[in-house]
């Protein structure tokens, strides 16, 4: 039996959870709601403050679906109650971040700023402090979303090997190259 799927799903204190026909579960709490259709072979079911995902067989398509409703639930779980942030850092001389709302302003060594919205469910913050790098500061109780809004601003400059510049998470290790060696042989 799938590890993930068996596990159970802590219910916070000030969260709602309910299962409508179509088997769409619906996650409400703090910071936001959030819907997800899950597999229509498996059941959701609530005990208290706890939520059960079971599977009716062993079939491949029962045990593939049951561990990703399980975690896509419990994402949902966490997002409203907790939510999810993620860090972005500009390395590199002249890359500089504002942002207006959500509109993100990115200088990236191009010769235009490039602009980017960013969706009405994810909040921002830019920090540019003396002596460090700028960072980019995404909140959003969708996780899925964020990820995607996360890998799209990286996509404008990815970090490059060889000087480690480019956009990147924090804490993210790039692995370096080493250069062209001079001198002749």
């Amino acid at each position: 039996m799938s590890r993930i799927g068996k596990s159970v799903i802590q219910v916070p204190g000030g969260v709602s959870v309910d299962v409508s026909k179509g088997n769409v579960v619906t996650v409400k709490g703090g910071k936001g709601s959030l819907a997800e259709q899950i597999h229509p072979d498996l059941t959701v079911r609530m005990e208290g403050d706890q939520l059960f995902v079971e599977r009716p067989t062993d079939q491949q398509r029962h045990r593939e679906a049951h561990g990703l409703s399980r975690s896509l639930i419990n994402n949902m779980v966490v997002g409203v109650s907790a939510g999810f942030t993620k860090q972005l850092e500009l390395i590199g001389v002249g890359y500089r971040v504002s942002n207006t709302g959500n509109l993100l302003e990115l200088i990236l060594g191009y010769s235009h700023p490039i602009y980017f919205m960013l969706p009405s469910e994810v909040k921002v913050t830019t920090k540019m402090d003396k002596g460090e790098a700028p960072t980019i500061i995404l909140e959003s109780a969708d996780k899925q979303l964020l990820g995607q809004v996360c890998a799209k601003i990286r996509t404008y400059r990815k970090p490059e090997p060889y000087k480690g510049k480019g956009i990147k998470f924090t804490g993210e290790i790039i692995r370096r190259k080493a250069g062209k060696t001079s001198g002749k042989k």
